[in-house]
């Protein structure tokens, strides 16, 4: 495919890598190289290295491993195999499997779609894999962190092990108080997971990967048939179902060749003044102190994207002024469900606020609301230890630094909702007072309003 040839300067902006042998009869230090730590460690040390025999390290021993680690509730595949029919006979079913990958005759089943609907009315596709497809894309998984873990850059935080969208918020908020920046552009890419292309994909992961076998079995999950609601076969062309274990990994490695690098090394280096790059999976944050800077990349970063195959969100991508010294100091963005502006602070000082986006806080409030509501009947421990399990998941995420108000906002609705609640359970009226809720909540320890970010 002409477009998918490789040209080092489009990936990597660096020279491709070299195939470099490794002896057959490597005995012991072979062996040492198929472990985790060892493949991570190669990968820190030698940049240019290209990982041969990466399919016989899905042995049984990483399936077990990866087995242990797999999400046992999640929803079954087309095989309809729930996890505990296939614990049943758990070992003969591993051993099986890694026989199947050993000699190739694994093969990869239909992905059942499913649709979830998304805050805007709309519905997101999901992709669901079979049993064993989930169980391997976990072990392959955790082959392709142990490289590019070592390759990723600090600008990326999406579907990293210890790192969060709340950190890369964090980030992002430290980097804007301290920077000195004026002008920020706000990007979002179209339909990502549906337009990631193939060929694209597996030129990328073969500057890293020398293993055919191993990069087929990739291939076979990217062209996998989708079982749609309706009964139709779809056999997609480009794309990688959201859903699958695999998919942000594989999302990972195609946007630090597409964007990251290309940011690091030729944006950067073409600026005037200092810029930096914050991104969330296909979401990100550019930051320019040069105004001439941020009007040049808004230009050329629709090229940039077009060229694997992708398109920028019009309605979520623009440039925008953001600076201390901005007379519409309140004027802001929103990034990762959380509102950036400026504010100055009881001593006058311009700060950076970040505070809960209004439609991600309206949506947490309805859906805290409708839950009071179907699960108002449960005997009252189990309803408050259900509340306070969604207070604290929500102080988790939005606790960050300036953000008290909103998370207070959310407390005290959902305190008012179970007041209102409770006291309609099978039609009776008025069974709490305003006093006796708040002397259970007392007793039982009602999660409050906390920043649960570290304070550094």
């Amino acid at each position: 495919m002409g477009k998918a040839r490789y040209r080092g300067k489009d990936l990597t902006e660096v020279r491709s890598p070299q195939r470099k042998l490794e002896p057959d009869n490597a005995g012991s230090e072979e062996l040492k190289q198929t472990s985790l730590r060892g493949i991570a460690n190669k990968a820190k040390v030698n940049k240019q290295h290209r990982f041969q025999n990466l399919n016989r390290c899905l042995n049984k021993s990483l399936l077990r491993e990866s087995w242990r680690e797999l999400n046992k509730d999640a929803a079954s595949g087309v095989d309809n195999v729930t996890a505990a029919e296939y614990a049943e006979r758990l070992d003969s079913n591993l051993q099986t499997l890694a026989e199947r990958l050993k000699s190739k005759r694994y093969r990869a089943k239909l992905v059942r779609r499913c649709y979830i609907p998304k805050e805007n009315g709309k519905e997101r596709p999901l992709g669901i894999p079979a049993l064993e497809d989930k169980l391997v894309q976990l072990a392959c998984t955790k082959l392709l962190t142990a490289i590019y873990e070592q390759d990723f850059l600090d600008c990326s935080h999406g579907y990293r092990p210890k790192r969060s969208a709340k950190d890369a918020a964090i980030v992002l908020r430290r980097e804007l108080q301290g920077g000195r920046y004026g002008y920020i552009v706000e990007a979002d890419i179209k339909g990502f997971f549906d337009n990631l292309d193939h060929d694209w994909l597996l030129k990328m992961l073969s500057l890293r990967i020398d293993d055919r076998a191993f990069l087929h079995l990739i291939s076979k999950w990217l062209k996998a048939g989708v079982l749609d609601t309706d009964g139709t076969v779809l056999h997609p062309e480009s794309g990688s179902p959201q859903g699958g274990i695999i998919s942000p990994i594989l999302a990972n490695v195609y946007l630090h060749y597409a964007l990251d690098l290309w940011f690091q090394k030729v944006v950067k280096a073409h600026c005037r003044g200092k810029a930096e790059l914050c991104r969330y999976a296909d979401d990100f944050i550019c930051v320019f102190r040069d105004k001439r800077d941020a009007e040049r990349f808004y230009q050329v970063l629709p090229k940039r994207v077009g060229k694997f195959c992708l398109q920028l969100e019009q309605k979520k991508t623009q440039i925008m002024r953001f600076s201390r010294s901005d007379p519409r100091m309140k004027q802001g963005f929103s990034f990762l469900g959380f509102e950036f502006y400026w504010k100055k602070d009881r001593w006058g000082t311009p700060r950076v606020m970040c505070r809960t986006s209004r439609k991600k806080l309206q949506g947490a409030c309805r859906r805290v609301k409708e839950w009071i509501r179907q699960n108002r009947h449960l005997p009252g421990s189990e309803f408050f230890k259900g509340l306070n399990s969604r207070l604290r998941g929500h102080y988790n995420y939005y606790g960050i630094k300036y953000n008290y108000q909103s998370l207070n906002r959310f407390y005290k609705w959902a305190i008012a909702c179970t007041f209102k609640w409770l006291n309609r359970r099978g039609g009776k009226r008025n069974s709490y007072t305003k006093e006796t809720l708040e002397r259970i909540l007392r007793l039982i320890g009602i999660a409050r309003p906390r920043i649960t970010e570290a304070i550094r």
